[in-house]
């Protein structure tokens, strides 16, 4: 079960389809329609149960709780995989620890909240473990600070992983004169859902003082999102020059991987992301914000100059013009971020390991069913 549809959480869904289908078992999964999670999952070899749910909490959830319920009434499943906030609360309130059951955060929703909504998220996800046969974290930080909050569970840490096929090494020139882009400015890439947890309102209001220091850099932010409106309105009243190009939503990503310097990745909060991982993989350095899973995603060598702070325009603005004032040393420590993701990020190891848990998971150390490959 997931909600959302989009981003590195489909991603992850898709993969696990993708591997699991592949190992012989049979993988349904419920999901509202819309995004890119449907249709991906489905050709991975997902049999799909189609359940409209909103993003977030709120009146509809006791009618998203229901159908959920019937779903795996008619499944009868033997074991659920939650993935997200939203499906981890409909889920576990539909389930109640009936069958074995997998929450797999990707970020603790008290990290999206604050005040009294963030109290309220972390109470739930403390009485709600009760439910939860393992609590999946992607990073030892996720797990440790579900811990501080007085989150007591079975907890499992597996780290995100990527295709390294698929996201391999590309040539820059080419990539660049496929995208229209000048062949030599150096080029700061952004790719993430256009959302405040992303931060790129963050660096956009940092791209001024960039430009002062390194005239010729340039910015791209590749992605949809609800704020799509207001971050291009952000840029738009930026200063003339602002070289800022909004690249919207794409297919594939990879050719902008290809055409950056650096990625960066300013993010509020994050499990861990998937879109640096995808660019290190492409042997491009990056620069995140320190949050959950950020330091473990970068080689140990480059995280004084790929971390910085959260929410630190400061700290943003100066790593972000040294690094583009120096492409050649951008190159060198892309290469290294890519042995390091080849040795620690592989898609496939992440597979394993999930299917692992599911195999622990499973009441009375039952397989979970196996059926031939669909014709």
């Amino acid at each position: 079960m997931s909600q959302p549809v989009d981003g590195g959480v489909a991603q992850v869904v898709t993969d696990l389809v993708r591997g699991q289908r592949a190992a012989g078992h049979r993988v349904l999964l419920a999901c509202p329609p819309g995004g890119r999670l449907a249709p991906g999952a489905t050709a991975a070899g997902a049999e799909l149960l189609e359940w409209p749910a909103r993003r977030s909490p709120g009146a509809s959830v006791p009618a998203e709780t229901a159908r959920l319920r019937r779903l795996v009434q008619a499944a009868a499943p033997d074991l659920v995989h939650l993935h997200s906030a939203k499906a981890g609360l409909a889920g576990r309130l539909a389930l109640r620890g009936r069958l074995p059951t997998v929450f797999q955060p990707h970020a603790w929703s008290f990290a999206a909240a604050t005040g009294a909504l963030a109290t309220a998220s972390t109470r739930w996800e403390r009485y709600a473990t009760r439910w939860s046969t393992s609590v999946l974290c992607v990073s030892e930080q996720e797990r440790l600070d579900g811990e501080a909050a007085g989150i007591s569970a079975p907890f499992a840490v597996v780290p995100n992983g990527v295709d390294l096929g698929h996201y391999a090494p590309a040539e820059r020139r080419a990539a660049r004169l496929s995208l229209g882009l000048d062949l030599s400015d150096p080029l700061a890439v952004c790719v993430g859902r256009l959302c405040r947890q992303k931060g790129q309102d963050l660096l956009l209001a940092c791209w001024p003082a960039v430009l002062r220091r390194v005239p010729n850099a340039r910015l791209a932010l590749v992605g949809g999102g609800p704020d799509a409106q207001a971050l291009a309105a952000q840029a738009r009243a930026l200063p003339e020059p602002y070289r800022v190009r909004m690249a919207g939503e794409v297919l594939d990503p990879r050719p902008w991987l290809a055409a950056a310097d650096l990625v960066v990745l300013p993010s509020r909060w994050e499990g861990m992301a998937l879109a640096p991982l995808e660019a290190m993989a492409m042997a491009r350095p990056v620069l995140v914000a320190q949050v959950p899973g950020a330091r473990e995603q970068v080689p140990p060598e480059q995280r004084e100059t790929g971390l910085i702070p959260v929410q630190d325009p400061a700290a943003l603005t100066n790593a972000l013009a040294e690094a583009l004032s120096d492409p050649l040393e951008c190159a060198r420590r892309g290469a290294v971020a890519r042995e390091w993701v080849t040795a620690r990020h592989d898609v496939r190891t992440m597979v394993a390991r999930v299917s692992d848990l599911y195999q622990k998971s499973i009441i009375g150390g039952q397989s979970t069913p196996r059926v031939p490959e669909r014709i």
